[in-house]
């Protein structure tokens, strides 16, 4: 997981009319949300070669104008996983830069009329010119919680998960409920358990696709563990000896199970 502010090596900003120099960063994406990489597997340089849908100006990285790009094309594209391997700091933009692509091909006509929107002079938002309907980035929140009973932690089988590993209690945040709420929500529909203790951690934005992981751990209460055999497969209690973690430390899951498995020592 990346530790670093957003803002280190950035200013945000926005506009439609700011067109690319030679030597501004390009973060062009296709599709299928991956990022183009030439064969030194960095940047593109110039867009001469890409049929362009759309740039959009959104901000200075490392003193340079950045750009969101959307082209057609497969080849040279890397899922955002493999650019997180490659670099960190190139993942921690162009997780920025693929939201505010995906924003920009979801809302470009009005959702509530089928009007053709504009960029807003002073927001990075599309105002429909009709209606009035304003639609702005789209960020969905959702929890994550490392729950310990003494030297154990709860992990759960998700039975969307391809492979056989088991991963922490998460779940989206519901209208109407509190962040709290949907924790304690989440942990009973999962594993029919209460918990105690809760306490907020730290957050991560996950752009796979558009989500805001809000990090927790909590104490287990009462209950025995029952999964509704869909959703979750399994769920139990493991000893920090036997979990078996994820190669990647993409994922602030791998933050919390290191938090678990350090304060055990």
């Amino acid at each position: 997981m990346i530790e670093k502010s957003l803002y280190e090596n950035y200013h945000i900003d926005f506009s439609e009319n700011i067109t690319p120099d030679s030597d501004d960063i390009l973060f062009v994406f296709n599709e299928n949300r991956e990022l183009y990489l030439d064969n030194d597997q960095k940047l593109a340089k110039s867009l001469d070669d890409f049929n362009v849908n759309f740039c959009l100006y959104i901000g200075d990285y490392n003193g340079k104008k950045a750009f969101v790009v959307n082209v057609d094309g497969e080849k040279s594209f890397y899922n955002l996983m493999d650019v997180y391997e490659l670099s960190h700091d190139m993942y921690h933009i162009a997780g920025k830069a693929v939201l505010v692509n995906d924003w920009y091909i979801s809302h470009r006509f009005c959702g509530r009329c089928a009007t053709p929107t504009q960029i807003d002079e002073k927001d990075m938002m599309l105002i429909c010119p009709k209606c009035g309907q304003m639609h702005y980035p789209r960020i969905a929140p959702a929890i994550i919680v490392a729950i310990r009973n003494d030297d154990q932690l709860l992990m759960a089988k998700h039975s969307y998960h391809d492979n056989i590993r088991y991963a922490l209690i998460a779940g989206f945040v519901e209208p109407g409920e509190s962040i709290e709420e949907a924790v304690h929500r989440e942990v009973m529909e999962e594993v029919g358990i209460k918990i105690r203790n809760l306490k907020y951690q730290r957050s991560q934005s996950w752009p796979f696709p558009n989500s805001l992981m809000l990090g927790f751990t909590a104490e287990y209460e009462s209950g025995n563990i029952k999964v509704d055999g869909d959703e979750i497969l399994k769920a139990k209690w493991f000893k920090k000896d036997e979990i078996i973690r994820y190669a990647s430390d993409i994922s602030i899951s791998d933050w919390l199970i290191q938090q678990f498995i350090d304060s055990t020592d």
